[in-house]
């Protein structure tokens, strides 16, 4: 999943544009030579000096363009018309698709302060916004801390940005406008703060960007990035938002699932590497629902690390196993993560049926007392016997004690089912050997002699 997100042209900034006024007419506001911009001030600039600004704002040809402002720049360095070169230049090189000049000239603009309008001082911090998401990794390291103080700049400057009198627009549908914008900007600084690696001012910028755009994908995605990169990390906000761009409606199968397989192994990975993978995919559809479900991740969720598990571990025997599991809540869970997978050695039981067949199944009920043996008649254990056929000669009612593998347990009836078992080979009857034919004795023939 890229980190960065992919803005095409400059679309987000038209609708705001078409009210303030387009980024590509710039130029045609410059002011006429012998006229006041402020209407009681001389021009700062000669008739001379206003013709070649103007031959270059209508050139149309974007590389002929750049030529001609950077001839005029060269005669007037200091002209007053450079509040208007320099839009030029960025608009030039926007479409030349040269984002490192179009971020030189944005800064030389916003630069000049209130010589330029708010609403160009917003266009150029805005073109510069997108910029910055078009250059090489490399250079958005070298350039992150620019791009931050810009994008901060660009929230103030939008800020300043007033609807004009003469526009037919609601003050609602003005502020809907400056929304797009407002996105950019704090994504802008919440991935620049990434790439400088201050998480908790990118996690700042991200959740502003999901305060107006709540089911995005990207920043939902990155969020969680920034939350698992952080010193400590902080895995369930991570988990969750990565959670949140799964379930995202903008979201296609296919990053939807690949975002899936990675939050998954970050799940089996906090647990310490579950073996049985069953649980983790548990795990992650129950939090696939809450993330679905609601928009913040609820106070009491939370998935048991490594160490919670590795501490149950180390108390555990196949009673308590039992007890915990039985008995149901939080502790069963953590019980159960720590118990899936794990070999249990010499596991008591009362045999309750033998299943021929290979392999062999004995049905056994858990007992640790005599009177529990007595007690038994029905079985809270399957256990598959692997490669010990002799096991077949136990019999019904027989005590047993078998080592295997937990592998899944029914909660209700509860069960127990194991594998990978072998019984216990003092507790399997002895071979008696086949049995063998009676001695017939040979029949005596009468003798021939007679009376």
């Amino acid at each position: 999943m890229n980190g960065t997100r992919k803005w095409v042209g400059m679309a987000p900034a038209v609708t705001l544009c078409l009210i303030l006024g387009s980024l590509t007419s710039l130029g045609a506001h410059t002011p006429a030579a012998g006229q006041d911009s402020a209407a009681t001030k001389a021009p700062a600039y000669t008739l001379v000096e206003y013709n070649a600004e103007q031959a270059c704002a209508a050139e149309k040809v974007p590389a002929t363009q750049v030529k001609c402002l950077d001839d005029f720049v060269a005669k007037y360095p200091n002209s007053a018309l450079l509040v208007y070169v320099y839009p030029l230049f960025v608009n030039a090189y926007n479409q030349l698709k040269n984002p490192q000049k179009v971020i030189e000239y944005a800064d030389k603009l916003v630069a000049l302060g209130d010589k330029a309008e708010a609403v160009v001082r917003y266009q150029m911090l805005y073109a510069r916004a997108l910029a910055y998401a078009t250059l090489p990794q490399t250079d958005q390291t070298a350039g992150a801390a620019k791009a931050r103080e810009a994008a901060s700049l660009g929230l103030k400057t939008l800020d300043e940005v007033k609807k004009p009198d003469n526009v037919n627009v609601s003050d609602e549908d003005f502020k809907k406008q400056k929304q797009q914008p407002t996105i950019l900007f704090n994504y802008t600084a919440a991935n620049a703060a990434m790439t400088a690696k201050d998480y908790p001012s990118s996690v700042q910028s991200f959740k502003a960007v999901l305060a107006l755009d709540p089911d995005d994908l990207s920043t939902n995605y990155n969020l969680g990035r920034a939350y698992l990169a952080m010193t400590p990390p902080q895995p369930m906000d991570a988990f969750w938002y990565f959670a949140k761009s799964v379930t995202s409606k903008k979201a296609t199968q296919a990053q939807a699932d690949k975002v899936k397989k990675y939050l998954k192994g970050l799940i089996a990975n906090h647990q310490g590497g579950n073996v049985c993978d069953s649980l983790t995919d548990g795990e992650l559809n129950e939090l696939l629902q809450l993330a679905g479900s609601s928009a913040d991740r609820p106070s009491t969720y939370s998935l048991p690390s490594a160490a919670d598990i590795s501490a149950a571990q180390k108390e555990m025997t196949i009673a308590s196993v039992f007890n915990d599991l039985k008995a149901g809540g939080d502790k069963s869970k953590l019980t159960w993560l720590a118990a899936c997978g794990l070999e249990f050695p010499e596991v008591p039981g009362k045999v309750i049926e033998v299943g021929p067949g290979d392999p062999l199944v004995l049905k056994i009920a858990f007992v640790t007392s005599d009177a529990e043996f007595d007690a038994a008649t029905t079985p809270n254990m399957d256990v598959k016997v692997v490669g010990q056929p002799e096991a077949a000669r136990v019999e019904k009612n027989s005590a047993v004690h078998f080592t295997g593998t937990l592998v899944s347990y029914d909660p209700a009836p509860f069960f127990l089912h194991w594998d990978k078992a072998k019984v216990k080979e003092e507790d399997i009857p002895k071979d008696k050997g086949p049995k063998k034919a009676p001695v017939r004795r040979p029949t005596r023939k009468p003798s021939g002699r007679s009376n």
